[in-house]
């Protein structure tokens, strides 16, 4: 377990919690912190090369996820690392670039969240959903589409899903766990 998915660059690796698991087919390099209890599934890549990537608690990367980061520049001197909160479910096949999700989020399958954007927390993101660069998704919404658009309120039954969603990934990951030992 943890043996050759993890890659310095500059000095810097990949920084595990406790109880987390990333598939052996998945590659992390540099600058990631992963909080506990987090899963990385099969063919994530996740380059903190030139930024930092910082993954909460009890968050799920899916299958096919690709996570970067926006180097620092004259116009932008911090760049935009890739900041995700607690219990976020990222779906299967999704880019997220240089952004800040907040906690309780789920993003939906294929969809693909730009630099700068900032998703505040309890959110949903349909699948195939674009969110622009710097665009700003406020809390308790979901939202769908090519730019991605505002469509409702979360539903009570939606709004306790996106916990379960977590919740349901730190037990199939713990599951994972116990068959590498």
């Amino acid at each position: 377990m943890h043996k050759n998915k993890f890659r310095s660059y500059h000095n810097n690796a990949p920084i595990l919690g406790s109880n987390v698991y990333v598939d052996e087919t998945a590659v992390l390099v540099g600058d990631i912190t992963l909080g506990d209890d987090t899963s990385v599934w099969p063919l994530v890549a996740a380059r903190g090369d030139v930024n930092k990537i910082t993954i909460g608690a009890r968050t799920n990367i899916q299958d096919g996820s690709v996570l970067h980061v926006t180097r620092k520049s004259a116009a932008n001197p911090k760049g935009n690392p890739l900041i995700i909160g607690d219990d976020v479910t990222v779906g299967h096949k999704c880019m997220l670039h240089g952004c800040t999700l907040g906690d309780r989020i789920l993003v939906g399958m294929g969809a693909i969240i730009m630099d700068g954007a900032t998703i505040e927390n309890d959110v949903f993101i349909g699948a195939g959903s674009l969110v622009p660069p710097n665009k700003t998704l406020k809390r308790g919404y979901l939202y769908v589409g090519n730019p991605v658009k505002q469509a409702r309120l979360l539903k009570e039954s939606e709004a306790k899903f996106l916990k379960q969603s977590a919740i349901n990934y730190v037990e199939l990951k713990d599951e994972y766990l116990a068959m590498d030992n």
